[in-house]
């Protein structure tokens, strides 16, 4: 099994501070705490990990300062001392070849929660090095915490020995003791025996909170008075597991040291033990691509859902094999109010996958699992798969059964396979949740059973076993299968019985949620069924010119750089931009290294021809390798196309996005982008259509600002950016120049997702100052844009949230944040949402509009959504009848006060047609 070593580098650095005597070089240079670190970390390398990371907390305030002003408020500072050694521990940390993550907003504790438990979901097992005892919340089977100054492990049994307490109470333990170090509140008197006690005899804290009144004494009062205080010092002590990262564990692996580096560090400290393994260094080093490293800012937890009261336990679940099961089971779905169902499959591609059982829930805790193809040596005899499915398939198929899934688009995909289209979808359990708050959790099972009921659902590698050893579902004996299986039915029904009375409470929602993103699972799937017709062919010759094109770039690069080097390595071409041609370095990696990202190359492009060539020549490798080549390999043996999964609950605006393959993110922009599109092609006698929004946002945004100089320019059917650039640059709309259109754009886009004028003089090449003016301009011109924005963050600031035209919310938790640059964030995603949501409602209005006007045709297919375009095959004959269709349904999908343009084209390939 593979191992992921997450070192804690804050805790490593106090411990070994306050551990080890003041020892300081000949210098006067402290490095007590160094010479600690150093220690550690060399006895992390000899344990050989498969990935590792030093995390430490980034500068700045978290999401915890803003929920608690108070939180760590009784710090003293940092000893100079101390803040002394930082510096060179990271450059030592970086030469020995360890990743350094930071991540601003969020502390260590939660890279290395979410790190721990993403590793955990993929089979990875994982130590986490630390003295902290708030990470012993993360330890479970798999997730093991180690103490390297003591060399001690902590397990499961390890945590209960140590704090009397489950890892899952460790939270619950922690908000009763409270942390006067972190100024965490807790209940005054209240000992790490006292909590342990509370916690075994009332089960939780919310066990011990709702008994209050029953613990007597001075210490009862004291926990009655603390009451109000402890859901926050919960928060506060609950470590996140769902920070967006942009990283992900493979990228977790050691580089290959810098030996000069750290005989250069080793030496300036003395370092003499150190110094002695360093030379006896052999070759024998790994080598990986360079660290991962982070600087983004995951958003703060947003509200939860209130929790009825729902049975939290485990359920009763019943393995059905036999007719007399079955039958007893199909008389209560024909009575049932409500029906949750899930299927078990061979593989998480829905278009290739087999069903393996059925599970089915009709009453919380009380659920049944129908196995059908678990093939086993020695496996039980099971009910025949055609029997069971033709005698589910009436009622599976009646649109006046309701029913709930969680992800039900996928189990609908398995179903349709064997010649069931479920119908009568009343409720997604993915999607209430999405609705409800987009952005408070990630919004699978697991994730959703921990938050909104408290209950830790059994996990997949549990039952099928993890990395190499994994087997089938369909491998997996029947009891064992039974309590996994009937699970996902029983807390799909628990869950939609906590979530949906939220989303009732709340009419916007609601409407969101019943005429928005449920009627849009059915239209998803059927895309998702039909998938896109591939020109193979095409692809490979593409493939060819773009192996040849990278060469030529190749060829310059070299020849700007004076010599030969290889393009994939970061390293060298460090040493050539920065070293040999003496190029500012703009950005910096976390270890101070000059970073050679995309970012950092575009900052120097102006400078000299190398960045460029060498971002066309990454850009073209992206596409050879994402498209040209994978597209080709990934056709679906059984319908002869590729087929992309669509998913509704990943944008927290709204927007639909697209994996497996990406279909969204072909650039249009460059010529060989589009070429790829011409590989999407029709069957022999169809067309292509491509049916895509003009300008969506920005008439969004005459909509909502109520500008008159836009809403004219609209309704006149002007030119927008020659009409902003007349109204900016005073001039006639005939005289506007292509440059001045050009800014006028820059500015249109610009504006919507908060571009500061530093950015518009960067886009355009321009002086700040002359892009400040031509901002003021702007804003004299259309002032409603203005007040619009103004309006728009206030009451971001007021609500916590901003609204699309339709109700949707998206929460902004960084808007109230000390840290300017996390505020300003916010601010531009206040503005800029309900736009780009607005326009991710419309389109999905219009899919379902096209939907229910395409079904019974036979003549055309809704194939594709991408942004604000929708892609169908229509038959030859049928072209103009389906253009005046597609165009009436997708212009009626909202009410602005400017009209909603559709610019239609069809031809024998996606190009032809956009």
């Amino acid at each position: 099994m593979p191992k992921l070593t997450l070192i804690d580098g804050s805790s490593y650095l106090y411990r070994a501070f306050h551990a080890l005597p003041p020892l300081s070089n000949a210098k006067g240079e402290p490095t007590g705490a160094l010479f600690g670190v150093v220690n550690m970390l060399r006895a992390t390398l000899k344990a050989k990990p498969d990935y590792v990371a030093f995390v430490s907390d980034a500068p700045g305030p978290t999401f915890r300062n803003v929920l608690y002003e108070q939180y760590k408020a009784n710090r003293p500072p940092m000893p100079d001392d101390l803040r002394a050694q930082i510096e060179p521990m990271l450059k030592i940390v970086g030469a020995l070849g360890f990743p350094i993550l930071r991540v601003s907003g969020v502390e260590a504790d939660d890279v290395i929660g979410t790190l721990a438990s993403q590793a955990h979901e993929h089979g990875v097992e994982v130590l986490i090095s630390t003295g902290d005892k708030d990470l012993a919340q993360l330890v479970r089977t798999g997730i093991t915490l180690i103490n390297t100054m003591t060399n001690t492990t902590m397990d499961s049994a390890g945590v209960m020995d140590k704090f009397g307490v489950k890892p899952e109470q460790i939270v619950d333990f922690l908000s009763l003791t409270g942390d006067t170090v972190d100024n965490v509140p807790g209940v005054s008197k209240c000992g790490p025996k006292t909590a342990a006690k509370w916690l075994a005899e009332y089960g939780s804290l919310d066990g011990v909170m709702a008994n209050a009144d029953k613990v007597g004494g001075k210490i009862g009062e004291y926990l009655r008075e603390a009451l109000p205080a402890l859901p926050l010092s919960r928060q506060l002590v609950t470590i996140k597991t769902d920070v967006p990262l942009d990283f992900t564990v493979p990228q977790l692996m050691l580089r290959e040291p810098d030996v000069e580096a750290l005989r250069e560090l080793y030496t300036r400290y003395e370092f003499k033990a150190a110094l002695k393994e360093l030379d006896g260094t052999t070759a024998e080093t790994i080598t990986a691509p360079p660290p991962a490293t982070a600087t983004g800012v995951g958003p703060a937890p947003a509200p939860a859902a209130a929790k009825p009261s729902i049975a939290s336990g485990k359920g009763e679940y019943e393995l059905v094999t036999t007719q007399a099961q079955l039958d007893a089971w199909l008389a209560r779905l024909q009575q049932a109010p409500l029906i949750a169902f899930d299927t078990e499959t061979t593989s998480l591609d829905s278009m290739q996958a087999d069903i393996v059982g059925v599970s089915l829930c009709v009453e919380s805790c009380k659920a049944c699992y129908i196995p059908l193809a678990h093939d086993y040596p020695g496996a039980p005899q099971q009910l025949p798969r055609d029997l069971v499915l033709a005698a589910l398939k009436p009622i599976l198929e009646d649109p006046t059964r309701p029913k709930v899934g969680q992800h039900a688009k996928y189990d609908m995909n398995i179903l349709s396979h064997y010649g069931i289209a479920v119908q009568g979808l009343k409720h997604d359990t993915m999607l209430e949740s999405y609705v409800w708050n987009a952005t408070a959790t990630r919004h699978d099972m697991d994730s959703l059973a921990k938050r909104y009921l408290d209950y830790e659902t059994v996990k997949y590698e549990a039952v099928a076993g993890k990395g190499a050893k994994q087997i089938s579902f369909s491998q997996v004996d029947l009891d064992t299968a039974c309590n996994y299986a009937a699970e996902d039915a029983d807390i799909t029904l628990r869950l939609h019985h906590a979530l949906w009375p939220q989303l009732e409470s709340e009419p916007k929602l609601r409407q969101v949620y019943e005429k928005i993103e449920i009627p849009l699972v059915p239209v998803l799937a059927g895309m998702e069924q039909r998938g896109v017709l591939i020109d193979v062919n095409e692809l490979r010759k593409q493939s060819q010119h773009l192996g040849k094109r990278m060469h030529e770039l190749q060829q310059e690069a070299w020849q700007s750089a004076g010599h030969e080097f290889n393009l994939d390595s970061p390293k060298q071409l460090q040493a050539i931009l920065f070293d040999e041609l003496g190029l500012p370095a703009k950005l910096k990696t976390p270890t101070g290294q000059p970073s050679t990202n995309e970012e950092a190359l575009e900052a120097i492009a102006h400078e000299h021809a190398l960045p460029r060539l060498i971002l066309d020549y990454r850009g073209l490798a992206k596409l050879r390798s994402t498209y040209t080549e994978k597209l080709a390999e990934i056709v679906n043996p059984r319908t002869g196309r590729v087929h992309t999964s669509y998913h509704q609950g990943a944008v927290a605006t709204g927007r639909i996005s697209s994996t497996d393959p990406n279909l969204q993110n072909i650039p249009v922009r460059t010529e060989e982008g589009r070429r790829i599109r011409q590989a999407f092609i029709a069957p022999e006698g169809w067309q292509v259509m491509a049916a895509d929004y003009s300008q969506i946002e920005l008439r969004i945004m005459a909509h909502l600002s109520g500008d008159e100089g836009l809403l004219r320019a609209f309704h006149a059917g002007d030119d927008i950016h020659r009409a902003t650039a007349a109204e900016v640059f005073g001039l006639e709309p005939e005289a506007v120049s292509s440059n001045q259109r050009r800014a006028a754009k820059a500015i249109n886009f610009g504006l919507m997702y908060g571009m500061s004028a530093f950015g518009l003089a960067r886009q355009l090449g321009i002086d700040r100052g002359e892009a400040s003016d031509y901002m003021a301009r702007y804003f004299s011109r259309y002032p409603g844009v203005h007040a619009f924005m103004d309006a728009t963050r206030e009451q971001a600031h007021r609500d916590g949230y901003v609204e699309t035209l339709f109700g949707r919310r998206l929460y902004l938790e960084n808007l109230s944040s000390r840290n300017q640059a996390l505020r300003a964030g916010a601010e531009r995603a206040a503005v800029n949402a309900p736009m780009q949501g607005t326009a991710a409602d419309i389109i999905k209005r219009a899919m379902i509009a096209v939907a229910a006007w395409l079904k019974g045709r036979d003549d055309a297919h809704m194939l594709m959504q991408v942004h604000d375009e929708l892609v169908f095959e229509v038959r030859a004959d049928a072209v103009q009848t389906v253009r005046e269709a597609i165009r009436q349904h997708m212009s009626g999908a909202a009410e602005l006060r400017v009209p909603l343009v559709v610019e239609i084209g069809a031809g024998k390939n996606w190009d032809e047609a956009h």
